[in-house]
């Protein structure tokens, strides 16, 4: 088996400093303390493939687009080329990516493995159409938004799928606005068809809609605890609440509340942190269609944010009646580790439904 590795190391590194993205902001991500998270997911997806497939042959570009990824998870890569980095900050770009691809292909590998988000996915695929050869994609989620189905649930399910799959089927690629994502506005746009393996463990297209959360939103109100730091995630149930509690929220950011009082709004992580007391409480919605509660769009609530913390998912009846099981993907196994299991889920005012973590 020969896999083309594309590692994209400036993906997801706005996250966890709150800029929900990193297209163009990876100068103010790195003033704010970011710190790289694609290559560690791809070292870890690239053992987990080492594990199950260690004759697997290895080609990919030079440095932090897969070379030194490859070699830390035990491989001896075949290199075919290396990024130009040449957008005046020293930093790859999206037409290294597509470059890569395009010298992959033309080396007619089985699968493209790529680290990064939905613009990664994105230049993936389409410069896999162009070059009209039919080889599937598979992504390792490391990007803040991953509105698309062509990723695996964490890393380590990619490195498992990438080692043996007999199947593939066409699944969406979907990217959004940035800067609008930025102002509280999901504008979601099919970019593209892509063939992907068949497994269980690939994620959903992500639901942007969630059903009635009123009273829902009214039982949390009415349990806040004097004292308590409330961590409130990004998504309209949580919206819910944030309004139900007297103020307007970030819609797709993470606010920090306490004794009614706003501590800080579309926080990061270091800003979360600093506003923790004795008690704190994060609450989170999951994702609908992906059920995902941590590690999609809420990076700022990192493993250290919940060391600290009280957890409470909440969610509309329908969200769950679509959702078999929840999911975590912090990038920390023991925080991981910590969240699994059977969970009480809030879906009305008094009313809970237990959900299992994974």
């Amino acid at each position: 088996m020969r896999i083309g590795v594309v590692v994209n190391p400036i993906a997801g590194m706005g996250g966890r400093v709150g800029l929900k993205g990193t297209d163009g902001k990876v100068a103010q991500a790195r003033e704010r303390g970011a710190k790289q998270r694609a290559p560690d997911r791809a070292e870890a997806a690239l053992s987990a493939l080492k594990e199950r497939a260690p004759e697997a042959e290895i080609l990919t570009y030079a440095d932090e687009m897969g070379a030194e990824e490859a070699r830390r998870a035990g491989f001896d890569p075949e290199i075919v080329g290396e990024p130009s980095k040449d957008d005046g900050e020293n930093e790859t770009s999206a037409e290294d990516t597509r470059e890569a691809v395009r010298r992959l292909a033309a080396e007619n590998v089985d699968l493209i493995l790529f680290v990064g988000g939905d613009g990664t996915a994105v230049d993936v695929a389409e410069t896999l159409s162009e070059t009209d050869a039919e080889i599937p994609m598979l992504g390792v989620p490391a990007g803040v938004k991953i509105y698309s189905s062509v990723f695996a649930v964490t890393p380590e399910a990619a490195g498992r799928v990438a080692a043996g799959f007999d199947r593939t089927e066409e699944r969406e690629v979907n990217d959004i606005d940035e800067d609008a994502y930025r102002e509280g506005e999901v504008r979601a746009e099919l970019r593209a068809i892509a063939r992907v393996p068949v497994a269980e463990s690939l994620q959903s297209s992500k639901q942007l809609g969630g059903g009635t959360v009123e009273s829902l939103a009214a039982g949390v109100a009415d349990e806040v605890e004097d004292g308590a730091t409330y961590v409130l995630g990004p998504g309209s149930t949580v919206g819910a609440i944030k309004s139900q509690l007297g103020f307007n929220g970030s819609p797709l950011g993470v606010d920090v509340w306490r004794d009614g009082e706003v501590l800080t709004r579309d926080a990061s992580e270091t800003e979360i942190l600093s506003a923790l007391g004795e008690r704190n409480v994060i609450i989170v919605s999951p994702i609908g269609g992906q059920g995902f509660i941590f590690g999609r769009g809420n990076h700022q609530i990192s493993p250290a944010v919940i060391r600290q913390s009280g957890v409470e998912v909440v969610a509309s009846k329908t969200k769950l009646d679509d959702i078999g099981v929840l999911h975590v993907d912090t990038g920390d196994e023991s925080a991981n580790e910590s969240l699994r299991g059977w969970r009480k889920v809030r879906v009305g005012r008094f009313e809970r439904r237990m959900m299992k973590v994974e």
